[in-house]
């Protein structure tokens, strides 16, 4: 049975974290990493404990510090600003690289320049400018090589070329290509840590009733698959104007269909220690929450089950409580986990980083 935690009402500036709300196996807390962080959404976590948090209803990308290591951010920078909606951080080799709509920055040398953060270098300034799904989640492969999406501009559309793709490309912005096709909008991804298969969220068309489509948990274990939009959606609905032109060749249905609606955005393999051994190389999602829905769902942090062979055996809640009713408190955004093995996620309607750990239980 879920453990309730009593309520508890925290309010930094004009927010208020309802933290007792969120309901989570036995053993597990939760409790605010950062509350003063407007927009919370991509997290890029370095080596040295440094959080980067981007922000695109901010414009802004912060940096999160725990000085002291009691694994509670003692202070907020604004590292970044005026920024083309700065969804997506990443970090690698001492140097952050922010998403905006149509450009990937550098900041390199960053943690050595926090209080006077250096200007920019251009990495890449030939994506599209469309804002519709024009943000963008980034992340480094095992490959070394920048991974980016580029959303259909449009609920339902096919505009070929680069849009509706994960692409990747080199550090110096070189060898741009597109690594997977039909694909709506997705804002997060990982690698597998044992096979390094790519997997990622997708987002499903709106518009077409409650209940369908399913957002989607795709698996690209090689480039050059295409995942179905705007032909069919999830394993088997064809598009109604799309649909007609029939499956694409070769079509990769979803590994997991997942709640309609449920805006699944950020996910990690949980490669971690702190959790119980049943959760280790295990996916966790978070799910923004709907708004094409009569009844929102969503609201929530999901875990989806692997079985050892790498495929999910089952979909079911981790942490929730962010919606009660049909009223949000908060949006959980991105996860990330950190050395000790506990998780960090993000919340943009709060403003928040909250931290899940684990202290054993019954």
């Amino acid at each position: 049975m879920k453990g309730i935690f009593s309520l508890i009402l925290i309010a930094i500036g004009s927010a208020v974290f309802a933290l007792g709300k969120i309901e989570l196996p036995p053993g597990f807390s939760f409790a605010l990493y950062a509350g003063n962080v407007a927009g919370a959404r991509s997290l890029a976590l370095t080596p040295n404990g440094t959080l980067f948090v981007g922000s695109m209803a901010e414009g802004k990308v912060y940096a999160i510090l725990d000085r002291d290591g009691d694994r509670r951010a003692d202070q907020v920078i604004v590292v970044a600003d005026q920024l083309f909606l700065p969804n997506g951080v990443a970090f690698q080799d001492g140097a952050l690289y922010v998403a905006t709509v149509n450009k990937i920055l550098k900041y390199p040398d960053i943690e050595a320049r926090l209080a006077n953060p250096p200007a920019p270098e251009i990495v890449y300034d030939k994506l599209p400018s469309d804002v519709h799904h024009g943000w963008k989640f980034i992340r480094f492969g095992p490959d070394g090589k920048l991974y980016v999406p580029i959303g259909a501009p449009c609920n339902i559309c096919d505009r070929g070329d680069p849009y509706a793709a994960i692409a990747r490309l080199n550090t110096d912005g070189t060898s741009f290509e597109i690594y997977a096709r039909g694909i709506r909008n997705t804002v997060g991804f990982d690698w597998h840590p044992e096979t390094n298969d790519l997997w990622f969220t997708d987002n499903g068309r709106d518009m077409l009733g409650d209940n369908i489509p399913p957002d989607e948990l795709n698996r690209a274990p090689r480039p050059g698959l295409h995942f179905g939009y705007p032909y069919i959606h999830g394993k088997d609905i064809l598009d109604p104007e799309f649909g007609k032109k029939g499956r694409p060749l070769n079509f990769t249905p979803p590994a997991q269909e997942l709640g309609p609606h449920v805006a699944s955005l950020g996910m990690r393999f949980y490669t971690g220690k702190m959790f119980p051994p049943e959760y280790h190389g295990q996916i966790f999602i978070a799910e923004h929450g709907s708004w094409n829905r009569s009844q929102p769902i969503g609201y929530r942090v999901t875990l989806v089950k692997l079985d050892k062979n790498g495929r999910p055996i089952a979909y079911q809640p981790f942490a929730k409580g962010w919606l009660k009713g049909t009223q949000a408190w908060g949006r959980p955004v991105d996860i990330e986990i950190m050395d000790d093995g506990s998780m960090l996620v993000s919340d943009d309607k709060a403003g928040a980083v909250y931290r899940i750990s684990y202290q054993g239980g019954e």
